[in-house]
């Protein structure tokens, strides 16, 4: 057999390819998303329905609003994943539990697919920067305390919810700092690779467009304290992915916690943010608290 040229540092077209293809390293994917989606419809029935509110035009363009009873409590935004393709509010309430019995509002954002964009990235960021100033400006009618946003995303989520640590609120009318902290789990933080990968397929991306959506290009506009985590059972490329952001975030003096999930893939690891005592759960749930002391 004919040995595949190096595309990317060690990595042939195909390693590559797996390399940003979940289902390859996790093969109890859709298990894990079953138990995620029925942990979300139980959250639901225990906490009833979420206020759902309107933060743009589109019908998508909407937010699961778990809250917790309280007045100017902490906000914790939820960014799911789904390869920038899939996923959504009513799936992604796994954690919304742990977060209201801890006095933290739990909110999850609807927003297209970068489909609808024709693989413009910039169209999922401007749609979620709406959400976060809809909040900003709504706080207090649930409860919430605007000067108390955190900020957690997941996979592709994670991407995203980097993406927002780095831009420009003042032009929003936000302060500058709108985010207190943030958990970016099992993220893309150099899209670079990815542009080399199967994923080109459905992302429109360039030179200038990599950069200005690569977190680790743009570490220094980052200042609030960040939980980085990854799992040692997730693809190469995606620990690779975790482990060169935090040395960057290092290298700016930013202040990072890593956290490693020690036997668990890509799934697995989000699982533990709905435990207060988990992994993701438990550092989070204290970043939140110490920030809103």
């Amino acid at each position: 057999m004919k040995e595949q040229p190096v595309v990317w540092l060690e990595l042939s077209q195909s390693e590559l390819d797996a390399s940003y293809d979940q289902s390859v390293y996790a093969p109890n994917m859709t298990e894990v998303l079953g138990r995620l989606s029925k942990k979300s419809r139980e959250t639901r029935d225990n906490l009833s329905e979420p206020l759902r509110c309107q933060y743009g035009d589109k019908a998508i363009e909407a937010m699961d609003i778990y809250a917790c009873g309280q007045a100017r409590k902490p906000i914790l935004v939820f960014v799911h994943g789904g390869s920038w393709q899939v996923g959504s509010a009513e799936d992604n309430a796994f954690a919304a539990q742990m977060a209201v019995n801890a006095g933290i509002h739990f909110v999850v954002p609807d927003f297209s697919p970068v489909d609808d964009f024709n693989g413009d990235l910039e169209g999922m960021i401007a749609q979620l920067q709406q959400a976060v100033v809809w909040l900003y400006q709504h706080a207090e009618e649930f409860g919430g305390d605007p000067e108390q946003l955190f900020l957690c995303g997941f996979s592709s989520g994670a991407h995203l919810a980097g993406v927002l640590l780095t831009r420009d609120w003042i032009d929003l009318g936000l302060p500058k700092e709108i985010f207190k902290g943030a958990l970016l789990c099992s993220g893309m933080y150099d899209l670079f690779p990815v542009s080399l990968s199967f994923r080109k397929e459905f992302l429109s991306l360039n030179a200038d467009s990599i950069t200005r959506l690569s977190p680790q290009a743009n570490t220094d506009k980052i200042s609030m304290p960040l939980l980085v985590a990854y799992g040692t059972n997730e693809s190469p490329e995606f620990q690779r992915q975790g482990k060169d952001f935090i040395e960057a975030l290092e290298s700016a003096d930013n202040s990072v916690q890593t956290l490693i999930g020690m036997g668990l893939n890509h799934f697995e690891i989000i699982e533990t943010l709905a435990d207060p005592e988990g992994l993701l759960g438990q550092p989070l749930l204290s970043l939140i608290q110490q920030s809103s002391a």
